[in-house]
């Protein structure tokens, strides 16, 4: 994985956990965030390289929008 990808892998599991805490929930597993990260990430790459845009913003919506579910 190249240095980007995996920084940005690190700040989306940083948001995650984040929105965990916001709303007052146990963090779960470390192996189930990150997977949950790499999805995040990897749809976010696909959605910027689809419409166009900044890959954090993109990173940021998706976390928010994760956490509703």
């Amino acid at each position: 994985m190249g240095f980007l990808k995996n920084q940005q892998l690190k700040m989306a599991i940083r948001l995650l956990a984040w929105q965990y805490e916001r709303n007052g929930q146990p963090l779960p597993d470390r192996a189930l965030l990150e997977g949950h990260a790499r999805q995040l990430v990897d749809d976010a790459h696909r959605i910027a390289r689809e419409r166009g845009g900044n890959v954090l913003s993109i990173l940021k919506e998706m976390a928010a929008k994760a956490r509703r579910k």
